[in-house]
């Protein structure tokens, strides 16, 4: 595993329970907070958090509308929407890094937050390679693949893509001709 003990997860769900487990599967890998509604998961948001892990359908505030504010707000943080929602192309505009359907194993949780704080190295156009393949991959598992909007995500992926391409080949060309030190035989 690729624990990173520094790293501060905030689990938001409107179920005290539900939240509760996801504190229990991520402790003591991680730094984990929970909030059990938007208000709360705002009042909780800082720099500090890494990864946020959000319900969609919360009473009050939605995980859109703490999306948006975390977003707005200009917080990097990777967010994944942990959801018992089944994905349509409403969620091809929204801001987020990947997208879960309830239940979830602590494998899956563990490994969806390793993934997150990985992708949170990658240059900005990777980070969002990832999070429209992700949506892509919620879509194709929910079978909402007919609509303009999927063929509009496909074309974006595709574009971005080749932007992530072209920045790899630019940097492997330039590698190439980068001397590694080291011990001279």
């Amino acid at each position: 595993m690729t624990e990173d003990p520094e790293a501060t997860v905030l689990a938001v769900d409107d179920e005290p329970d539900l939240a509760e487990l996801y504190r229990v599967y991520l402790d003591p890998a991680y730094d984990v907070r929970i909030a059990t509604g938007g208000e709360e998961a705002i009042d909780a948001m800082d720099d500090t958090v890494d990864v946020v892990l959000l319900d969609r359908r919360m009473p009050g505030m939605s995980g859109h509308e703490v999306l948006d504010a975390i977003r707005g707000e200009g917080y990097d943080a990777r967010v994944a929407m942990l959801t018992a929602v089944e994905p349509d192309v409403d969620i091809v505009e929204m801001p987020f890094d990947d997208y879960k359907t309830k239940p979830v194993t602590k494998e899956d949780l563990i490994t969806l937050v390793e993934v997150l704080l990985h992708r949170a190295a990658f240059d900005e156009q990777s980070q969002k390679f990832f999070a429209l393949a992700s949506k892509k991959a919620a879509l194709e598992a929910a079978g909402t693949t007919g609509s303009e909007e999927y063929e509009e995500l496909v074309d974006r992926i595709e574009s971005v893509r080749l932007k992530v391409d072209d920045t790899l080949d630019h940097l492997s060309a330039r590698d190439a001709f980068v001397e590694v030190p080291g011990e001279v035989p």
